[in-house]
């Protein structure tokens, strides 16, 4: 599907700069006969960056956040999501995300500002800013039963069995506190061999 996506933005742009009609548009605005913008196509070369499962989990996320669902993440909507996970954010945390965004926040540009995350932030460093959000002492640890309901019942829901077999893997102590910067580390980099230990 993302093939499609590409395929389609590429003719797109290809026939945007060959067809005589659009010419002749793009030529008319140039004397300041239409007072339409044309769109900026930075925006929409952002699906062409993901796969179609990246697309549609994207997709979720933004439906999880756009809490009124009116098509677009505003402060309310922030305020309610982060609320929703045990969170009381100030106004001004609140503005400063929103900050982060040069106008309204539609899937489009949901998309857009992940992408130029992504593209400039080690993976290894997302995953445990994310893992950091249930740990409010910053300890580096996250209680295996915390876990486990977090897994369960937000998001896209893990069953036990699932659960049950991440956990088998990860590294959790005797007193059930599952170390998220050493799991972030195993998933980056593999585990180490009971030779190097």
């Amino acid at each position: 599907m993302t093939a499609v996506f590409q395929e389609v933005f590429v003719s797109v742009g290809d026939a945007h700069e060959t067809n005589p009609a659009v010419k002749m548009s793009a030529a008319k605005r140039a004397k300041g006969k239409t007072t339409k913008k044309r769109p900026q196509r930075a925006t929409s070369n952002v699906f062409a960056m993901f796969d179609q499962s990246q697309i549609q989990e994207f997709k979720e996320a933004f439906n999880m956040i756009d809490q009124n669902r009116d098509g677009f993440i505003d402060k309310e909507d922030l305020h309610d999501m982060l609320a929703s996970l045990g969170k009381n954010p100030s106004d001004e945390y609140l503005e400063g995300m929103m900050s982060e965004a040069p106008g309204p926040i539609n899937f489009t540009m949901f998309l857009t500002m992940f992408g130029e995350r992504l593209n400039g932030t080690d993976p290894e460093e997302v995953i445990r800013n994310a893992f950091t959000c249930f740990d409010e002492e910053a300890t580096g640890f996250i209680h295996e039963d915390h876990l486990r309901d977090l897994l369960t019942t937000m998001g896209d829901r893990f069953t036990d069995e699932e659960v049950d077999e991440l956990f088998r893997e990860a590294p959790i102590d005797k007193k059930g506190n599952f170390n998220y910067v050493e799991f972030t580390r195993i998933l980056k980099h593999g585990a180490k061999d009971k030779d190097d230990m």
